[in-house]
């Protein structure tokens, strides 16, 4: 059996000189290599001509080089959204959303193929968890964007497919290497991660003292809510999530986001906003209203405008910050895991 390669392209650049070194190569070499696979986005070893070619040959048998396929690629002819697929080596898919604001290019990216976490109103979790992403898979959903459209990305979202935190090593490798001020160097203030909510990685990642934003999906006003809509919620306390939000915050201090899915009937009346307020109000956060996007196997419906407003200004009110999430790239399915999902069942 061929053995496993190491993944070069998730190696900072203290690693990346052990191996140009035990290769019988000059340290500078290592620079060079770094920029190539993180500045200049090489789709592959050949593309590196000022590297030697019998290092580039040594390098090719000792360790796997990451370049995502493009399979396919969608644009919304509502507000430029564009959803990418991209397959892995071994023939999985993924999925990446580049959103353009006034405020820089953000690429929403996913973290693991599938997801094992069965929210009940998304399309990711559906066919359950394929694996984790190693760090260079997440990070090539960026540099693949960026080379396709031309455009720089400025802002980062983990929140495609996957639960980030259930990947939390490589997560983290991902992290330092995105932020590397010998690479793309994007800023931590403009990256945010999202979570269902696994409390002790909560707390660890707090410990990290990064300077990222943690939005927790919290989708619900109480426990029993919770318990309804996300599985998640039989494992952890919704009392002990909050919890660590708050340490998070008291590490880092940097103001939570709370990503709350509206759902026609389920979580949207005034009784939850007065419950959701109570539940929160300590906190220095930041609620984001998310119109829930229908989807067949599930039959759940979106939030009335006018409940969602109502909705809205009862947090208000109550001295909260809130935003309503405006929807990008509706026209081509630009919700987490539809695309990917559609693609592996043959009805592209």
């Amino acid at each position: 059996m061929e053995r496993e390669k190491k993944d070069i392209k998730s190696l900072d650049m203290g690693e990346l000189q052990n191996v140009v070194e035990a290769l019988g190569e000059k340290k500078f070499r290592a620079k060079q290599l770094y920029q190539w696979m993180h500045v200049k986005l090489a789709g592959s070893y050949e593309e590196m001509t000022n590297l030697p070619k019998s290092f580039r040959e040594k390098l090719r048998e000792e360790y796997s080089y990451t370049c995502l396929e493009m399979v396919d690629r969608k644009i919304s002819s509502i507000d430029g959204t564009e959803k990418y697929l991209f397959r892995l080596h071994d023939g999985n898919v993924i999925e990446s959303v580049l959103m353009r604001y006034h405020h820089g290019n953000s690429v929403c990216i996913s973290s693991q193929a599938g997801c094992r976490m069965g929210c009940r109103f998304c399309a990711s979790t559906l066919g359950g968890l394929t694996r984790n992403l190693l760090p260079s898979e997440m990070l090539d959903q960026v540099y693949r964007i960026q080379k396709i459209s031309g455009e720089r990305v400025s802002n980062l979202v983990v929140m495609g497919t996957g639960e980030p935190l259930d990947n939390y090593d490589n997560l983290l490798i991902f992290l330092k290497l995105l932020t590397d001020e010998n690479g793309l160097n994007i800023s931590q203030r403009n990256i945010t991660v999202s979570t269902c909510g696994i409390v002790e990685k909560i707390r660890a990642l707090a410990e990290e003292k990064l300077q990222i934003t943690l939005a927790l999906s919290l989708h619900a006003s109480s426990q029993e809510k919770r318990k309804e809509l996300m599985p998640i919620a039989y494992k952890y306390e919704i009392n002990d999530v909050l919890d660590a939000c708050r340490y998070y915050f008291a590490q880092t201090g940097r103001r939570i986001t709370f990503e709350y899915s509206l759902v026609g009937g389920v979580n949207d009346t005034d009784r939850d906003a007065a419950a959701l307020t109570e539940l929160i109000s300590d906190i220095n956060c930041h609620v984001n209203l998310i119109p829930v996007n229908p989807i067949k196997e599930r039959d759940y419906v979106q939030s009335k405008k006018q409940v969602i407003e109502a909705f809205k200004n009862k947090l208000e009110k109550n001295g909260i910050n809130v935003t309503i999430r405006r929807e990008m790239g509706r026209d081509i399915n630009g919700a987490c895991g539809q695309l990917r999902k559609s693609y592996m069942e043959g009805n592209r």
